[in-house]
């Protein structure tokens, strides 16, 4: 399997559904309030066998270069995943998705991983450009973008749709040359 170290702490991995289901759906389950207000696949996510589902169908789609999902571990535990939720092959693009339990906030594992990502993407990937998308009011995303070098290009108006409404977005990128 796949698994790229980030640094004496960090390792992505691609996930292994029969191993890695039980821990990341317990991990949404415990912090589900926090991570539904600004991911809209939370509340679909209802069963460990539902993260089984999906854990395999990101394999299906890494398979088929479509998307690339792998789950963050610190040191032992599973920490969160991150992915490049969709490339655009035309253009040498991907847009970059995370989320992290709770109790692994403050850490500083999310901007080593995104910029772990970032070295992944630019370097065995071959990509030009990768995106972050964050609502407005997601300080701790937003600060995530910042700190792994991605530059504030646009603010989306009402470019999600979630719980509680409508958000406006920032959307970040870095470029393989920045």
């Amino acid at each position: 399997m796949f698994t790229y170290r980030i640094d004496d702490e960090i390792a992505l991995a691609l996930p292994r559904p029969s191993a890695d289901a039980d821990p990341l759906f317990a991990m949404v389950d415990q912090n589900r309030e926090a991570l539904g207000k600004y991911l809209p696949w939370v509340p679909g996510m209802r069963t460990v066998d539902d993260e089984a589902r999906f854990l395999q169908m990101t394999l299906e789609h890494y398979a088929a270069g479509l998307s690339l999902n792998t789950v963050i571990h610190y040191g032992d535990a599973v920490a969160g995943m991150i992915s490049f939720n969709h490339f655009d092959h035309l253009n040498h693009q991907a847009d970059i998705g995370y989320w992290l339990g709770t109790e692994f906030h403050g850490l500083n594992i999310m901007h080593r991983a995104v910029s772990g990502m970032c070295a992944l993407g630019f370097v065995d990937f071959d990509l030009n450009r990768l995106i972050i998308r964050a609502a407005v009011d997601n300080a701790p995303s937003n600060h995530v973008a910042q700190k792994a070098g991605f530059t504030l290009e646009a603010r989306l108006r009402e470019a999600e749709l979630l719980a509680d409404g409508y958000h406006d977005e920032n959307q970040y990128s870095r470029l393989k040359n920045d």
